[in-house]
């Protein structure tokens, strides 16, 4: 695997989000049931709402923890209690922080798989985040047939069976970072090219400047953060 394995650390009391820097969070969403009353009653009543749409009780309590989460992510960068946080929703759904806190810059993205959430919070441009955990899928060659490009579909099938998954999940996990990242939906999913090989990192290959950082929050996952631009400091959190 070509990401890098970060270090995930304890996050500093004395927390400061500096111009040339992306933190990235690593959340558990499987909380004890203390601890997510607390971060339900964080959540505002189009959340709580949302949540209790959610038919089975696994899926409610990580939708309530990863929101109360990023709720108390997000406070400590604006020094604002986890329930003042604010959100607008783009035309996609995508939450960004109300018109209220615009004076930050803060941007923010989320992403969860299984029990895991990757918060990527970033304070000069737009980021996007997606995290995929690495599962078989007897349809993988019809989706990257139906969703990569040529060159990107003939590399996948080169490979074998075991490495294919992997690379597989790591061109999804890129392209959709970079479309969470500039708000477009999955139906561009096959006109953003990534090069990438098993032991090469990934590159956008695209006219504007982007980076793009691919990470493994732990074993059978992989995760892609996208942002513009040149120069980032990566710093990885656990919450």
């Amino acid at each position: 695997m070509t990401a890098t394995h970060h270090l995930w650390l304890p996050a500093p009391t004395d927390l400061t989000l500096l111009q040339d820097e992306i933190h990235v969070w690593r959340i558990d969403l499987d909380q004890p049931e203390l601890h997510l009353q607390n971060l339900a009653a964080t959540l505002s009543s189009d959340e709580t709402a949302r949540a209790e749409r959610f038919y089975f009780q696994e899926h409610r309590q990580r939708f309530i923890a990863g929101r109360g989460i990023l709720r108390t992510i997000l406070g400590r960068y604006l020094d604002v209690q986890p329930r003042q946080v604010e959100f607008n929703y783009q035309r996609r759904g995508k939450p960004v922080l109300a018109d209220k806190f615009t004076d930050s810059g803060l941007a923010f993205n989320l992403s969860h798989s299984q029990g895991l959430g990757l918060c990527a919070v970033n304070c000069t441009s737009e980021i996007g985040v997606d995290l995929e955990y690495i599962r078989p899928m007897s349809d993988l060659e019809a989706l990257a047939k139906r969703f990569f490009l040529t060159r990107e579909y003939e590399m996948l099938r080169s490979l074998s069976p075991n490495q294919q998954q992997e690379v597989f999940f790591r061109y999804w996990t890129c392209k959709e970072a970079y479309l969470k990242a500039t708000g477009d939906g999955l139906s561009q999913l096959e006109q953003v090219e990534v090069s990438l090989t098993p032991t090469e990192p990934a590159k956008l290959q695209i006219t504007e400047n982007w980076s793009l950082f691919e990470l493994v929050p732990t074993n059978n996952y992989v995760a892609a953060v996208a942002v513009a631009n040149f120069g980032w400091n990566l710093k990885c959190w656990q919450y």
